[in-house]
């Protein structure tokens, strides 16, 4: 009874690698980290929502709890860094992308598979989104209109293959983007629990460019998330 989050992010861990160049073989043992945004366990909730506790087996637990997500490739791979799943809503994939930099700055890993998966198995999470008004009520996102009247929910899986510049120069490896910096912050104290800031935000843009070494004047394109969380 495995999560098909699980699998569907074992296939594009492995497409990933296949992209790069890298043999999974020849990480076997390697300090490779594997940092996984996921927030939904909707397949766990529809075999709970069964109520029939004796078809629950020894794999249940690891085939569906959050955790394990970023141990399953980890474990398939034979990968010995470090090996984490993460859930800050909207944002956990590039959070884990954020913390996979991190670790290879500070030499914890030599390379890194970082991304995320979500998929939309169960109406529950529809239903509670929509109980709090967060749903559009057409189911577009219309960021940046003033028409904007709520969020879409979507679902998908991606993940990229980060290496230090340096180490990526020296091993002829096909360098398609660099990350210059990054930055993760938190709203604090807000009008309501899930409002935003605009002050917080702005302050981890100015943050995340500072790390980057990069003028906003310099910003030629931006691609955005939806909902701003």
């Amino acid at each position: 009874a495995m999560d098909p989050q699980q699998r569907v992010l074992l296939e594009v861990a492995w497409e990933s690698l296949e992209h790069a160049g890298v043999a999974p073989a020849q990480l076997r043992d390697s300090r490779t980290g594997v940092f996984v945004g996921i927030t939904a366990m909707d397949y766990f909730h529809m075999l709970t929502e069964r109520g029939d506790l004796g078809s629950a087996d020894a794999y249940t637990t690891t085939g569906n709890l959050l955790n394990f997500a970023s141990g399953r490739p980890s474990h398939m791979l034979g990968l010995r860094g470090p090996s984490m799943s993460l859930d800050s809503a909207c944002s956990s994939s590039l959070v884990a992308i954020h913390l996979a930099c991190q670790s290879l700055l500070t030499g914890e890993s030599d390379l890194a598979l970082a991304g995320g998966v979500n998929l939309m198995l169960s109406p529950m999470g529809s239903v509670l989104m929509s109980q709090t008004q967060a749903l559009s009520p057409d189911g577009r996102c219309k960021t940046f209109d003033e028409a904007a009247d709520g969020m879409g929910r979507g679902e998908g899986a991606g993940v990229v293959v980060l290496k230090r510049l340096d180490r990526a120069l020296h091993d002829g490896d096909n360098v398609l983007a660099l990350i210059r910096g990054s930055a993760v912050n938190h709203d604090g104290v807000t009008s309501g629990f899930t409002v935003p800031s605009g002050l917080a935000q702005r302050a981890l843009l100015s943050e995340a460019l500072t790390r980057a070494g990069v003028e906003p004047r310099q910003i030629s394109y931006v691609e955005a998330h939806g909902t701003g969380t």
